[in-house]
C-alpha cells in the first residue's frame, strides 16, 4: 500500500477517536491491512487522484461507507459479530474476508466521493440564516452547493435549542441540541421563502436512505437517530436538488433577480471537494453577483469548512452589498459543538 494512502487510515482513525466514533476509529486502523486480501480494491483506492485523506477525497470514509452498507443492507451477515450496535465492535478479524469477497463491489463504490448529508451541520444553517434575515431585514432565497439529497436545505423545518430558546421551527420532530457556546441565535422562525440545491451526483432521500445512513459512524446512535428524522420529514417536503456542475448552475442561478429578497449561497464542508477551477468561478460569480446587489435585494455566501485550524470547521459570512466580511466562529464537523461569534 502506499504511504500517503496508509498515512490517511491513520489520519482518519485519529479524526475519529475526536469525534466520539471508537468503532470507525478501530475499523481504520485494522483497514490498511485487510486490503492487502482485495488487492483489486487496493489498486483502485491507489488510482484515485488527489489527497486520500480526510481534508481530500477522503478514500478511507469512502470504504467505510460501503462497508455500513453492505451491513444495513444485508449483504454480508458476518459483519453483524462486530457491527453496532449488536456487535462487539472488533472488526479486525472479519475484514480480510469481507473485503475479498465484495472487492469489485466496493472498488466501485469507492469512486465516488462520501455524501454524508449530516444533518446536525444544520445548526450552524439555522444560526447564520436567522442572522442574516435579521441583518437584512429581508425573507431568505436559499441556493445550497454540494446538497446531496437535500436534507440540509429543510434546516428551515428543524429546530435549534439553546438553552430555552428555540430558532427555526420550534414544533419541529428534529430538534438540534449541540454543545453551544457564544451569544444564542435569534430565536423563532428563519423566514425562508425558496430553497433548491446542486450536486453533481444528486441522492434521493427516499430512493437513497440506505447510502445516506450508511456514511453515518454505526456506533453514534445520536447521529442515526437524527439522520432517520430528517429523512422522513424530506417524505413530506422534499427538498429540491438539481444535477449539475456547482460552478455552472450558481452562475446561472445569480442571473435572475431576486427583489425583496436576501439571496443566502451556502455550504457545509462541501467546499473542499470542489475541482480548484469551480472554487474560482463561484467566487468570481459570487463576487459578480454582489456588484448588483442593492438594499431591497441583498447577497449573502455562508460556509462551513474546513481550514487551516484541526479539529474544527470554520464558520464564514460575505453580505453584499459592500463586500463585508465575518467570521461567525466555529463548529465541530458533525454540528455537535458550536462556538458562535454572530
Amino acid at each position: 500500500m502506499q504511504d500517503v494512502l496508509k498515512n490517511a487510515f491513520i489520519e482518519q482513525a485519529l479524526a475519529c477517536d475526536a469525534l466520539g466514533s471508537g468503532f470507525t476509529a478501530r475499523l481504520m486502523r485494522a483497514l490498511p491491512e485487510a486490503l492487502l486480501a482485495a488487492p483489486q480494491l487496493m489498486a483502485r483506492l491507489g488510482s484515485i487522484p488527489g489527497d486520500p485523506g480526510p481534508r481530500g477525497a477522503s478514500l478511507p470514509l469512502r470504504l467505510a461507507g460501503g462497508l455500513h452498507y453492505l451491513h444495513l443492507s444485508g449483504q454480508e451477515p458476518a459483519l453483524q459479530a462486530a457491527w453496532p450496535p449488536q456487535g462487539d465492535g472488533m472488526p479486525a478479524p472479519l475484514l480480510p474476508g469481507v473485503l475479498a469477497r465484495h472487492q469489485a463491489w466496493l472498488a466501485d463504490w469507492v469512486t465516488h466521493a462520501p455524501q454524508t448529508n449530516e444533518v446536525g451541520r444544520s445548526a450552524v444553517l439555522i444560526a447564520g440564516a436567522a442572522w442574516v434575515a435579521a441583518r437584512t431585514g429581508l425573507p431568505l432565497q436559499v441556493s445550497e452547493l454540494g446538497a446531496s439529497a437535500g436534507l440540509n436545505l429543510n434546516f428551515f423545518r428543524y429546530g435549534l435549542q439553546v438553552g430555552v430558546a428555540v430558532s427555526g421551527d420550534a414544533a419541529s420532530p428534529l430538534l438540534l441540541r449541540p454543545d453551544w457556546r457564544g451569544p444564542a441565535p435569534h430565536p423563532g422562525a428563519v423566514p425562508v421563502i425558496e430553497a433548491r440545491g446542486v450536486d453533481l451526483n444528486p441522492l434521493s432521500a427516499q430512493d437513497d436512505a440506505l447510502r445516506l445512513l450508511a456514511y453515518v459512524w454505526p456506533d453514534q446512535a445520536a447521529r442515526l437517530a437524527r439522520m432517520r428524522q430528517a429523512l422522513e420529514i424530506a417524505r413530506t417536503h422534499p427538498p429540491q436538488v438539481d444535477k449539475a456542475d456547482a460552478a455552472d448552475w450558481l452562475e446561472a442561478r445569480l442571473q435572475a433577480p431576486w427583489p425583496g429578497r436576501c439571496h443566502l449561497v451556502c455550504h457545509t464542508i462541501a467546499h473542499q471537494y470542489f475541482p480548484p477551477a469551480s472554487q474560482a468561478r463561484i467566487a468570481a460569480a459570487m463576487e459578480q453577483a454582489g456588484a448588483r446587489a442593492s438594499a431591497q435585494a441583498q447577497l449573502a455566501w455562508l460556509g462551513m469548512e474546513g481550514d487551516a485550524v484541526p479539529g474544527s470547521a470554520g464558520l464564514t459570512l460575505r453580505l453584499w452589498p459592500g463586500d463585508q466580511r465575518l467570521s461567525l466562529g466555529r463548529a465541530g464537523y458533525h454540528g455537535q459543538s458550536v462556538d458562535w461569534a454572530g
